[in-house]
């Protein structure tokens, strides 16, 4: 079976960081919510300028791949997945501007509407598989999030506790069929149970896309919070146990794990249950807030160029995403690809 490699990740975070005062001290923040622990408040996040979209965060993030690797190699990639959030037009996904932007030609050009929070890990899978069964060589795959300084910052979303949780950012990974940083094995569970679980409001029960004074929100209530942190707090260890004991390894020989991080006691929690230590499991919630799907790669990017992620670490990347309707993890034998 042909090997593929994460062979590289890259980051890019939006303008300067936005304070939690942005959100806390904001007239009329108050939400009965506020004090739980799915919101307690990162100190700072960055958000998107009011003219940057998806496919700019992408080619700023993808600038140092192109150093590293050349133009013409990153250019000539068979591949590219792209997962945007929040989709910058209706109908029409981030991907072909990207292309146009860096000048690729890609073979396989897909734009990945699910896995969410978890779809870096959702795409590895896709990449791995392509590589693995067409003559595929080299994918590019990208998460940008833009949610933050567009949805949640709307004058009456700002005021609620779930407003101040997200932040902006784009990370992306180049993969390729060579042995520098195998990816071992992929975990990934699609749930359909819990489809539709995850919900937006308006106040005036409009649809979404028609005209109203009704600002969009997350449809946030004690009971789907409740859901959400239930089924989080399980399918996170249960897919990151399931793709170790493919491996033969026990969770707790992970040397790097990496997650989506929604909000500090997912991290306590998911840690604990896998029994690793706070160093083991790197994230950047208190810089950045919930990156959504681009946390993984952002947060790998920057643990790989503090020295945190070493040559010959096992690497795993896991999320859920929604409220639960998916579920991965994949697992990296990590050597560098910083060249």
């Amino acid at each position: 079976m042909t090997t593929v490699s994460l062979t590289d990740v890259a980051s890019y975070l939006p303008g300067d960081p936005v304070p939690a005062a942005f959100y806390t001290d904001h007239p009329g923040a108050e939400d009965k919510l506020r004090d739980h622990p799915m919101f307690k408040v990162p100190p700072s996040r960055h958000h998107v300028a009011p003219d940057e979209t998806n496919a700019d965060m992408v080619e700023r993030a993808v600038q140092p791949l192109i150093e590293r690797h050349g133009r013409a190699e990153i250019r000539g990639v068979d591949v590219l997945l792209v997962h945007s959030q929040l989709p910058d037009l209706p109908f029409v996904g981030a991907g072909t501007e990207v292309a146009r932007r860096l000048g690729l030609n890609p073979e396989w050009l897909v734009d990945v509407a699910n896995a969410g929070c978890a779809s870096f890990v959702h795409m590895l899978k896709l990449a791995r598989q392509i590589l693995t069964t067409t003559a595929a060589k080299t994918a590019l795959i990208c998460n940008a999030q833009s949610a933050a300084g567009q949805w949640f910052t709307q004058s009456e979303v700002r005021k609620l506790a779930q407003a101040a949780i997200p932040g902006d950012g784009c990370g992306v990974g180049y993969v390729t069929t060579s042995a520098g940083a195998p990816v071992l094995d992929v975990e990934a569970r699609h749930i359909g149970a819990y489809a539709g679980d995850m919900t937006v409001a308006v106040d005036d029960g409009r649809k979404y896309w028609e005209p109203g004074e009704s600002q969009l929100r997350i449809g946030f209530t004690d009971a789907s919070v409740a859901k959400v942190l239930a089924r989080g707090n399980r399918l996170v260890p249960e897919v990151v146990t399931d793709l170790c004991r493919r491996l033969g390894v026990p969770a707790a020989g992970i040397d790097v794990l990496i997650t989506n991080q929604p909000n500090r006691t997912f991290l306590r929690n998911w840690r604990e249950a896998l029994q690793l230590p706070a160093e083991r499991h790197l994230n950047t919630f208190d810089r950045y807030g919930n990156l959504f799907g681009a946390a993984i790669p952002v947060t790998l990017d920057h643990a790989v160029r503090s020295g945190r992620v070493k040559d010959g670490d096992l690497v795993v990347l896991a999320g859920f995403a929604h409220a639960g309707d998916f579920a991965g993890a994949a697992a990296v034998r990590w050597h560098g690809g910083r060249r």
